[in-house]
């Protein structure tokens, strides 16, 4: 799928793009560069595929899920990444059913500022309770915004931390990683 579909779904769907433009390659990048080099990724929210094309450059040779709700990204996805996995599936149920090894990066792209409830509450819940279930699990996550993703339940360990803020994304986004605290 090119930008004027995405920017087409983006004018038609806004609360679950989340943007006008895909993600910059200058963020992609900076994303790619928070992964390390964990045993699998999982990529929820992949549109069009900048931080796929990123996430592959960066550790080719890693097992990739790309996870995108929208059936047009996820075809574009199919055709341009076929040494990706695509799911078209709700993040939420594919964290739920996916055997992941314990060391996989979650690496999101998901508007968690304005996705609608429940799905918000859904997927937000299902990340934390992945990335809970082993110690060397994370999600390394942008937003536009100055503040955490999402608010975090008070019982839990992980903890946000902002990386990095992309200026020359538009609009300028944070990386945030959450972990272990």
């Amino acid at each position: 799928m090119n930008t004027s579909a995405f920017v087409a779904l983006a004018l038609t769907r806004p609360s679950l793009v989340g943007a006008l433009a895909p993600s910059s390659r200058r963020l992609a990048r900076a994303m790619a560069e928070q992964v390390g080099d964990p045993d699998a990724l999982i990529e929820l929210g992949a549109g069009t595929g900048a931080v796929t094309a990123a996430l592959r450059d960066a550790v080719p040779e890693r097992p990739l899920l790309a996870v995108e709700l929208q059936p047009d990204l996820a075809a574009g996805l199919k055709r341009r990444f076929p040494d990706v996995d695509v799911a078209c599936a709700p993040a939420h149920e594919v964290l739920a059913d996916h055997d992941a090894p314990d060391d996989t990066v979650l690496v999101s792209s998901l508007p968690f500022r304005s996705l609608p409830e429940p799905l918000r509450g859904i997927t937000q819940r299902a990340l934390i309770g992945f990335l809970e279930s082993h110690p060397a699990r994370r999600l390394v996550q942008y937003t536009y915004q100055p503040r955490a993703p999402f608010e975090l339940p008070a019982d839990t360990r992980l903890r946000w931390s902002l990386r990095e803020v992309i200026w020359g994304n538009l609009p300028p986004a944070g990386v945030w990683v959450l972990g272990p605290g």
